[in-house]
């Protein structure tokens, strides 16, 4: 696993999570400005779910708040996590209905980008989402299948995570609109995504899972769903079938220079 600065924040002895004054400036400097970004560029659902939690704006939510909504929507909760996990906890928390929040908030210099998943990119990128039920099922199912899948599954796996639920976008009546998390929480790949700039290709499972990717980039290629329930639909199909015959394809080229030696 890789190491991180960060450390997730634990809670007391009445599981309330104590931030410090600066960190609560950080979440507001962060959600006031990406709500603006996201304005006309985010899918309806999104914004619908973002309704729903009613996120404060001048403090970090506590995760219990989020539950609540949650549970009520889908059944699903969030799960407080250190700054880094496995994939084994990963998909045991999303086979169990559990996404997993780190306690930890980026600092204000590393505002705009950070390679470690915050609170901010959990909550704010990801939790609207989860009110929804055709997003939580695929969701619910990707966990159970990475949860039984091998080392060498689990990586093609992780692309089509990349590709939807981090970096999705969706086809609208009213143009190209974003549902991915790793969108969402950034404000300047929240422009960018949906610009002449990148290329967007239809969806199609086995194309995504063959797509290499970077972290530490904005995102030359996009796929795009038909809708939203698109995912409801895929997650009843034989996933484990199609990462099979994207494994006996192989890789597409990637369309992005290699990552330069430190």
């Amino acid at each position: 696993m890789k190491t991180t600065q960060y450390v997730a924040r634990q809670p007391d002895e009445n599981g309330f999570i104590h931030y410090p004054e600066a960190e609560h400036q950080v979440w507001n400097t962060l959600i006031t400005r990406q709500l603006k970004v996201i304005e006309g560029r985010a899918c309806q659902e999104y914004l619908d779910g973002i309704d729903q939690l009613g996120l404060p704006h001048d403090r970090i939510p506590q995760l219990d708040e989020i539950n609540r909504v949650l549970q009520s929507s889908t059944g699903w909760r969030v799960a407080r996590v250190p700054a880094l996990i496995p994939f084994q906890t990963f998909f045991e928390l999303l086979a169990s209905q559990q996404f997993p929040v780190a306690t930890f908030i980026r600092t204000p210099e590393e505002l705009d980008y950070l390679q470690e998943p915050d609170i901010f990119h959990e909550i704010f990128g990801h939790c609207p989402l989860l009110t929804n039920p055709w997003f939580a099922e695929f969701t619910h199912t990707y966990g159970k299948l990475g949860l039984a899948a091998s080392k060498e599954e689990r990586v093609f796996l992780a692309r089509l995570y990349w590709m939807t639920i981090e970096f999705g976008l969706l086809d609208t009546s009213q143009g190209l609109r974003i549902y991915g998390g790793g969108i969402l929480s950034s404000p300047k790949e929240t422009v960018y995504s949906l610009s002449d700039t990148p290329e967007h290709q239809s969806f199609d499972p086995l194309e995504a899972m063959r797509t290499p990717y970077r972290i530490d980039i904005l995102q030359p290629l996009y796929f795009v769903l038909p809708e939203l329930k698109r995912l409801f639909e895929l997650a009843h199909q034989d996933i484990m079938a199609l990462v099979r015959e994207a494994m006996r394809l192989g890789l597409h080229a990637p369309k992005f220079p290699p990552r330069q030696a430190a």
